[in-house]
């Protein structure tokens, strides 16, 4: 977000732009682990040691933060599947990259973040709940081109359209992740989403792919090295 207005100090412009994007980073970290609403202003000035007119220059109310919080979020996750498409592979491969981008937000202790705000949805100002499904709707695309070439190569195999097992693999892997959170156990998630991912394979390419693509959040599944994005 545009500052209500600029310093023509040296590095003032600097500044500015670094304690923006540590309230953003408070506030995401915030929203992951305790929720939208279960934070407040003062939660994250006492955190970064700043004052509340601070927070409030650069994010006029909680509906601008938000809204700012997902669109970070959205851009970091669409370079995160870019990224996956330019590793190569098949469908398989990809979904299970896909599916790393969730378990290495909970080896952090945190939630999908747009996962976390869809719990909340109906409390939420407008233009938060419009990113919200914006989010959604740009993994469903994504999810749905990756199936559908699958399912084309016959690496895939799954009843009903591209689109609904998208929703489908969205809704299991958010919900895999809010399971395995009681648990405090990463495995937990990783078998679920290992399995899920399987049974979208064709029996042909099922066993192979098995031995050789665990989910690891730490990892690719790909030999080409590749950063392990923050979701």
């Amino acid at each position: 977000m545009v500052p209500k207005a600029r310093s023509n100090r040296p590095g003032a412009r600097g500044a500015t732009r670094d304690t923006g994007q540590r309230i953003l980073d408070s506030a995401e970290r915030l929203v992951q682990q305790r929720g939208f609403n279960a934070f407040s202003y003062a939660d994250i000035a006492g955190e970064l040691g700043v004052t509340k007119a601070s927070l409030h220059y650069h994010f006029p109310g909680k509906g601008e933060l938000g809204e700012a919080l997902i669109t970070r979020y959205a851009e970091r996750f669409a370079r995160a599947l870019e990224e996956i498409e330019s590793n190569g592979g098949d469908a398989a491969a990809k979904l299970t990259e896909y599916a790393n981008l969730y378990a290495g937000a909970l080896r952090g202790q945190r939630m999908c973040l747009c996962g976390m705000l869809a719990a909340e949805y109906q409390t939420l100002p407008e233009p938060v709940r419009s990113a919200v499904v914006a989010f959604f709707d740009h993994n469903e695309d994504w999810l749905e081109s990756v199936l559908d070439k699958g399912r084309r190569d016959n690496t895939l195999a799954f009843v009903g359209s591209p689109r609904d097992t998208a929703r489908m693999i969205i809704g299991g892997l958010e919900g895999a992740m809010l399971v395995a959170r009681p648990y405090g156990d990463l495995a937990r998630f990783q078998s679920a989403a290992t399995t899920l991912v399987a049974s979208l394979a064709t029996k042909r390419e099922r066993g192979d792919w098995m031995k050789s693509a665990a989910l690891n959040p730490t990892r690719p599944t790909r030999s080409r090295p590749r950063r392990q994005p923050t979701t």
